[in-house]
């Protein structure tokens, strides 16, 4: 898997934060449990601090890049 993330990939969870931010115009911190390790969605925008917007069947959320990877379409 590719570690080289861009606007338009689809991702997959490789891991969760203690909490979860939702990409709202007024973000919340939502508990971890509101997204499952291996949930795919598709990146929507980056975000300063090396965050991105992904968007996933439950709603948009900002996660770092640390608990994404890209899929790799074959």
């Amino acid at each position: 898997m590719s570690n080289a993330i861009s606007v338009g990939d689809r991702v997959r969870i490789i891991a969760l934060p203690a909490f979860v931010k939702t990409a709202d115009p007024m973000p919340m911190l939502r508990p971890p449990n509101v997204l499952s390790v291996g949930l795919e969605g598709l990146v929507m925008n980056q975000r300063p601090g090396n965050y991105w917007s992904v968007r996933f069947t439950n709603g948009t959320f900002l996660l770092e890049q640390q608990y994404l990877e890209a899929i790799v379409e074959r």
